[in-house]
């Protein structure tokens, strides 16, 4: 048995502690959100936050995820309070196809966890994601859409 928190709630999971935790979270857990793109931490369709970090969750074992606190994209944000990220990219019509989408939001999450007012070289170091429709010129204005929603929530706190 494996336990960890996901989205604020403890679970405990009965599979091989090898196993990708983006096939417990999709799979068991029946979380869809989190995505499959490459299998191989290449793509970032998986991203998801352990312990507020950004992780392929493709190529992460179950068994790291022992006692951590892991967070997908149905945790991010709800429908009624959307995540800062969530709302900028709403805002700016960011998707196309949208597969792609909730690991770069989970990406970009984290980047502005550890730097509230990304530059544009930034944003390319740290969002190295691949989105096959191209949307990266909308995301940048999301990113920093989303940076400026964060900085105005704070002050108005």
């Amino acid at each position: 048995m494996i336990s960890f928190t996901i989205n604020g709630q403890l679970l405990m999971v009965d599979v091989e502690g090898d196993t990708p935790l983006l096939w417990v979270i999709r799979d068991l857990l029946d979380m869809k959100g989190t995505k499959f793109g490459c299998g191989k931490a290449a793509c970032g369709a998986c991203t998801i936050h352990v312990d507020g970090e950004a992780v392929r969750s493709c190529s992460y074992a179950v068994k790291y995820a022992e006692g951590k606190s892991i967070t997908t994209i149905e945790g991010l944000g709800t429908a009624d309070n959307p995540h800062p990220v969530q709302q900028a990219w709403v805002e700016e019509v960011v998707p196309q196809c949208g597969y792609c989408q909730p690991g770069f939001m989970m990406a970009t999450a984290a980047l502005l966890n550890k730097n509230p007012n990304p530059s544009d070289e930034d944003i390319d170091k740290n969002i190295i994601n691949v989105c096959r429709c191209g949307t990266y010129y909308r995301m940048r204005k999301a990113i920093k859409k989303a940076a400026e929603i964060n900085a105005n929530s704070i002050t108005n706190s």
